[in-house]
């Protein structure tokens, strides 16, 4: 199964541009009406396990799409600093998905990593007929903590177990789109290894949680569960395949891709792809989907990717006084009530110019 990329812009477009929002890219933030049946009216060039999906199983859908805005915050979370920093501008954007560079392949990884985290996270939470919580009779016991005084403890799988094949299975039948059987595609091969990548840093580390019983404090008993890593580590974890994304070409069979450069070690199922080199994004240019960074906000002290001389590509910067409200001298009042006055606060901030 291999994902066309046209498809899968289409259905970047689909999930994050519900009807009411057409207009709009990423409306991270909106009150986003997420209703599957208008997602899967809108999936006509969606083909196999998606239409059957939307068919027979709409609540997954709108898992996918929950999923789907889940990626993407995450995205601009991480990118924050960077000089692409997930635009939420919608032409800008639709050129970089186009474009399969390592901006794209992060993209396509939290994704599919937000989508199978978000199923999962329904199935846990009872929120869907299909699934609940893991079944543990075939698990092994877990190991004991270290350091915790529980080795040799009794102990028992309980509570409620993420049950991550179930998301996982669901992200990969929605995510990976068919191409025609027999046609070889590179981008596609990249784009589904990219949401591979994403959907193994959920599913990859797991951690188990246990709660001791026993009188007065005691663990004579332990109950343990299988849990999902917080979406933020899964962030982190892409971000750092992302640092260290491969570049890789098209082998002479068209159904392989080759680490590109000498002595390199092919990158394994959790790494990130790409085959062409990125845009400095340090201008704007419609044609690579560049908005520049010209009026970002930089730190004139740091000298990391949110350091102006990085970040404003050597242009420079200027100073600006802002004046920002917040709230302060706040107190709770009984019962249930925290009232809190408007205090104006003067702040630098750096601008690229």
């Amino acid at each position: 199964m291999l994902p066309s990329s046209r498809t899968q812009l289409g259905l970047f477009f689909i999930l994050l541009c519900p009807a009411n929002i057409i207009g709009l890219w990423w409306a991270v933030g909106s009150p986003l009406v997420m209703d599957p049946n208008s997602i899967c009216r809108k999936t006509k060039r969606l083909a196999g396990k998606q239409a059957e999906l939307c068919q027979l199983e709409p609540e997954i859908v709108q898992e996918v799409a929950k999923g789907t805005k889940l990626g993407v915050r995450e995205c601009q979370y991480q990118f924050r600093f960077r000089r692409w920093n997930c635009t939420s501008h919608s032409k800008y954007f639709g050129k970089i998905l186009q474009q399969d560079i390592r901006e794209t392949a992060f993209v396509y990884a939290i994704t599919a990593a937000g989508v199978s985290h978000a199923i999962t996270q329904a199935c846990s939470m009872g929120e869907l007929l299909q699934c609940g919580c893991e079944l543990t009779r075939s698990r092994a016991p877990p190991s004991p903590m270290a350091g915790s005084g529980t080795e040799g403890t009794a102990w028992e799988w309980g509570g409620c177990g993420d049950d991550v094949q179930f998301g996982y299975e669901k992200s990969q039948q929605f995510m990976d789109a068919k191409s025609k059987k027999g046609k070889n595609d590179i981008r596609a091969l990249i784009d589904l290894h990219n949401n591979e990548a994403g959907r193994l840093a959920v599913r990859s580390y797991m951690r188990t949680e246990c709660k001791c019983h026993g009188l007065s404090g005691s663990c004579t008993l332990r109950t343990c569960w299988r849990k999902m890593p917080h979406f933020r580590e899964v962030g982190d974890r892409l971000l750092e395949r992302f640092n260290g994304a491969f570049k890789v070409m098209g082998g002479n069979d068209g159904k392989t891709l080759i680490p590109v450069g000498d002595n390199i070690k092919p990158p394994d199922k959790q790494d990130l792809i790409y085959s062409a080199d990125s845009p400095d994004f340090c201008s704007a240019n419609r044609k690579t989907g560049s908005l520049g960074t010209r009026g970002r906000v930089c730190n004139s002290t740091a000298m990391d990717t949110s350091g102006c001389d990085l970040l404003c590509c050597g242009r420079g910067h200027r100073d600006e006084t802002v004046v920002l409200e917040e709230n302060c001298l706040c107190r709770f009042h009984w019962c249930c009530v925290v009232q809190c006055r408007k205090c104006s606060v003067r702040q630098e901030l750096s601008l690229c110019v």
